[in-house]
């Protein structure tokens, strides 16, 4: 007997067989994610991840979720889909470092308008790249064929990840004190926050999106915008490994004035050098084109810095060597001090 199909469902927009095929076209992409720990049977009713507890005395795990937002209109615009995949895993994992834990796997929900198996196969490829650069398995997810609700070249996308760290090497900011180092991990671009800004700021359905722009070092506006968040697990989990690290914050929507806070206790604040910020030119652009004010840059956009790390001023430099032997361009971006103020720029 075949596999099942309905006209009727068809008529109303649902096509299973399309289901079907798309399953197949992702196959090979979650494959290459199994090698670290998961099932290679997909499609069953849930994900399978054998669990390797050696070194580990007390357990935790941590989960994090998220979706890409409204950067997937610079998808549909561009009709590029092969790296919002990168952008979902990223938001997720990067957040479960921010407490030490190292990512173990990773799935995935995808709703479409109109089930195109070939554009279905290149999101899922992304989430499988993502889920490579953060050494997880990506176990399993949920394709849903919505029409009437979403356009028919529309989707949305979200997942969730699953990490695990032991109990005693949970990171805790109370650790945190003054004169105490905060180190910047470089960010690749806008990542994937404030898009509904800087798709209004930049008029992206309007205005040429696809020409090199020399202020942009000759890449276009939207291939910039469609650079994919950067992942932090593969650095970080060298610098757990070999100091200790006191405190991280991942620098995402509420851009430095509400994620850094998150990383410190009361009575403990940050003091940033302008000065030593990399802002990327993408930034600049934005300010200028919305005559956006500075307090409201820093305070929605990460402004080049993807990720905070604090450490002892004795661990300084040996975390910038660690960071940098592991790919990351991290510089010290300022000091913690005591104050009622939790962010300052200086």
């Amino acid at each position: 007997m075949g596999k099942s199909f309905s006209e009727s469902y068809k008529a109303a927009g649902v096509d299973i067989t399309a289901g079907y095929k798309a399953v197949e076209l992702m196959k090979e992409h979650v494959a290459k994610t199994m090698v670290f720990g998961g099932s290679e049977d997909i499609g069953g009713f849930g994900g399978l991840f054998g669990l390797d507890l050696s070194g580990i005395s007390q357990p935790v795990l941590v989960s994090g979720t998220d979706g890409v937002g409204t950067k997937l209109k610079m998808a549909f615009l561009m009709d590029k889909h092969d790296t919002v995949g990168i952008d979902c895993v990223a938001m997720c994992v990067n957040d479960i470092l921010c407490v030490g834990a190292k990512p173990l796997f990773f799935l995935d929900y995808i709703a479409v308008g109109k089930n195109y198996p070939e554009k279905v196969a290149m999101i899922v490829k992304g989430v499988a790249d993502g889920c490579m650069q953060s050494e997880a398995a990506l176990i399993g997810g949920e394709t849903a064929e919505m029409p009437g609700f979403y356009g028919e070249d529309e989707y949305d996308l979200a997942g969730f990840a699953v990490g695990i760290v032991d109990r005693s090497k949970v990171l805790k900011k109370e650790n945190v004190a003054d004169k105490d180092v905060l180190i910047a991990l470089p960010s690749s671009g806008v990542h994937s926050n404030g898009f509904s800004l800087v798709r209004k700021v930049l008029d992206v359905e309007n205005e040429d999106i696809k020409s090199p722009v020399a202020a942009l070092g000759g890449k276009s506006i939207g291939e910039t915008l469609l650079t994919p968040t950067k992942i932090y697990v593969k650095p970080m989990n060298a610098l757990f490994r070999q100091i200790e690290v006191k405190s991280v914050a991942h620098i995402t929507g509420g851009g430095f004035y509400e994620n850094i806070p998150r990383s410190l206790p009361s009575g403990i604040g940050v003091r940033i050098q302008k000065k030593n910020l990399r802002v990327l030119p993408v930034f600049d652009l934005i300010a200028e084109k919305g005559e956006i004010p500075e307090r409201d840059m820093f305070n929605t956009f990460n402004m080049g810095v993807g990720m905070t790390v604090i450490v002892s001023a004795k661990d300084a430099d040996r975390a910038l060597e660690i960071l940098q032997e592991n790919g990351e361009d991290a510089y010290i971006l300022g000091d913690v001090v005591q104050s009622e103020e939790s962010v300052t720029i200086c």
